[in-house]
């Protein structure tokens, strides 16, 4: 199923908690701190793939989550770290912040990838806080939370050429013949619901064709769901507007596409044009386009005419259409490193009333707190002086703590105690 717009969630792993472990050897009774850090949890990173030609895979799946790292061990050993999630787009996907509504990045290039969610942090083991002093700390610290955020995906595919005009007028035979594209085609308005794709070939050159959904009156405002079709001719570098030259009108069928072109905008209207004449082959069509044809040159616009049934002009319409498009220019290639799109914010503590007890916020407050061994008077004391000199100490007594209030620190809730 072709699907262009998705929204999905992603989140980076978690890092591993650090470890509160000592050396034990024999006769060695009292070995010293040797708890490993915690692995760093692995980054959820986008990738353009050319070989993808819709969000289809989006559908069903819409939360993606890279792997945790694992805690430290004993012995200074570090947990492993958790893998990163690659997930494949087709090359041409815009990403857009669900939360700001900006957009954070166009994959473009093929091997293109950028990291949106950041795996967290291992914790710190207990052998990272040892000092002169503190020989023996029963003191640990967890992993980071691996960031998480919604965004949305849309994709405007990539196409030399873009095939624009009523319902009705030919593109998908138009593609077809120009390509070895097999669209679905029928006698009734409508038929083709999503743009596709083909690949007309001159010599050793390569061009890439879309054929987007007919238009109607009021498609640059989304009647008929013309907005959503036109942006995958917003990448294009020619617009061929293919014309049922057999109709009452024609010149009223292209005022109409050209109104459509200029009100939608990004630049459609600047690109190069050629007005395809098609269904010569009925008397109707031919009769009249020696006429359109010099009305429209008249007017400074390129004309040919052709039937895509029949396969008449087609092929110069081809060579026209290679001559319009030189080469393009090979894109960069992938980045040896991998793009950061979020660059994270500060962790200020925070503290805040929460019913009758108190929220103390801050990452590394919070990490700490979990890792602490309250058993230990040396390990209480030293989160307690962290207390004091990230001022949340200073905060609580002026919010009003008291004895035997409630402090919730991430999962863990604290009686508080007045010094003595």
């Amino acid at each position: 199923m072709f699907l262009d717009r998705a929204r999905i969630k992603v989140r980076g792993g978690d890092g591993g908690r650090g470890v509160i472990s000592f050396r034990r050897e024999a006769h060695v009774p009292r070995g010293g701190p040797d708890g490993g850090d915690g692995g760093n949890g692995g980054d959820l990173v986008l990738r353009a793939d050319a070989q993808l030609a819709s969000l289809g895979d989006f559908q069903f799946k819409k939360e993606y989550r890279a792997t945790d790292g694992a805690a430290g061990e004993g012995g200074n050993r570090s947990g492993k770290a958790g893998r990163d999630l690659v997930v494949g787009v087709p090359a041409g996907t815009t990403i857009r912040d669900v939360a700001t509504n900006e957009e954070i990045a166009d994959l473009v290039a093929d091997g293109a990838e950028i990291v949106v969610a950041r795996g967290g942090r291992g914790g710190r083991g207990n052998a990272r806080f040892v000092t002169s002093t503190r020989r023996a700390p029963r003191i640990a610290m967890d992993g980071e939370t691996g960031e998480g955020r919604a965004l949305d995906l849309e994709l405007r595919l990539i196409a030399d050429v873009g095939l624009a005009g009523l319902p009705n007028a030919g593109k998908s035979s138009l593609l077809a013949a120009l390509t070895r594209a097999r669209p679905k085609i029928a006698d009734y308005p409508f038929t083709t619901l999503t743009p596709n794709l083909g690949v007309a070939r001159l010599d050793d050159r390569e061009l890439v064709i879309a054929d987007i959904p007919g238009l109607i009156e009021g498609a640059s405002q989304g009647a008929g769901l013309g907005e959503e079709f036109l942006r995958h001719i917003e990448r294009t570098r020619v617009v061929v507007h293919v014309v049922d030259a057999s109709k009452d009108d024609p010149l009223a069928d292209i005022a109409t596409i050209d109104a459509e072109l200029e009100a939608y905008g990004h630049g459609l209207r600047d690109r190069p044009e050629i007005i395809a004449l098609n269904k010569i082959d009925l008397a109707e069509a031919r009769d009249q386009v020696p006429e359109l044809v010099s009305a429209l040159e008249a007017r400074g616009r390129e004309a040919l005419a052709l039937s895509a049934a029949t396969g008449e002009g087609v092929d110069r319409l081809s060579k026209r259409l290679f001559v319009l498009t030189p080469p393009r220019v090979a894109p960069q290639a992938a980045p040896d490193e991998r793009r950061i799109v979020f660059k994270g914010s500060a962790r200020d503590v925070r503290v805040l009333r929460e019913g009758e007890a108190f929220r103390v916020r801050g990452d590394r407050i919070e990490r700490l707190a979990s890792g602490i061994d309250w058993d230990s008077g040396e390990a209480s004391a030293y989160f307690h002086r962290m207390l004091q000199r990230n001022g949340v100490e200073k905060r609580l007594r002026e919010l009003g703590v008291k004895e035997g209030d409630t402090v919730k620190i991430g999962r863990l809730e604290l009686e508080w105690k007045d010094r003595e």
